[in-house]
């Protein structure tokens, strides 16, 4: 008997919550370029790799795709996005971390970010313009300028996307 085929396992990710006390009760977004995504908004963010740990892989993404140095990075939540039609399903956790003062941001990665710039939490995009791990970030009711987790309480652990 022949075996079927296994299907892709999910991608590991660190998406990063940055803050700044230059631009107060903003975070940093970029609009998305390429095949998957174009136009939504994202936070920085890519793949961890083998042998580092969150906090060193958010400030790495960060320093990489924006040029900020980051401190005071920690834990702020996880989602597990999944969309069938596009084939995409990532585990993405995600950390927050703040600029230094002063600091702003430079797009190091043009061919994959239109740019970056600071928005207010409470001024966010729709949720259909933002990238996957972000609107289900935002839809647990995630909050980066309280410390509490209580956006974690009752998550399941899936957010099935169109």
């Amino acid at each position: 008997m022949a075996e079927r085929p296994q299907p892709p396992r999910p991608g590991i990710g660190v998406g990063v919550v940055v803050t700044s006390p230059t631009h107060p009760n903003c975070v940093l977004l970029g609009k998305r370029k390429g095949p998957l995504g174009a136009g939504t908004y994202q936070l920085p963010g890519g793949h961890l790799e083998f042998g580092e740990s969150l906090a060193e892989c958010a400030a790495r993404e960060t320093l990489e795709e924006a040029a900020l140095r980051l401190r005071h990075v920690r834990f702020a939540s996880a989602v597990n996005s999944v969309c069938a039609a596009a084939r995409y399903h990532y585990v993405t956790v995600l950390m927050k971390g703040e600029a230094e003062p002063g600091a702003e941001p430079r797009n190091r990665e043009p061919e994959k970010n239109e740019g970056w710039e600071w928005v207010k939490w409470d001024e966010f995009p729709p949720a259909d313009q933002l990238f996957w791990a972000l609107r289900c970030l935002r839809e647990q009711g995630y909050n980066p300028f309280t410390e509490e987790l209580d956006h974690l309480k009752g998550y399941t652990g899936s957010h099935q996307l169109a």
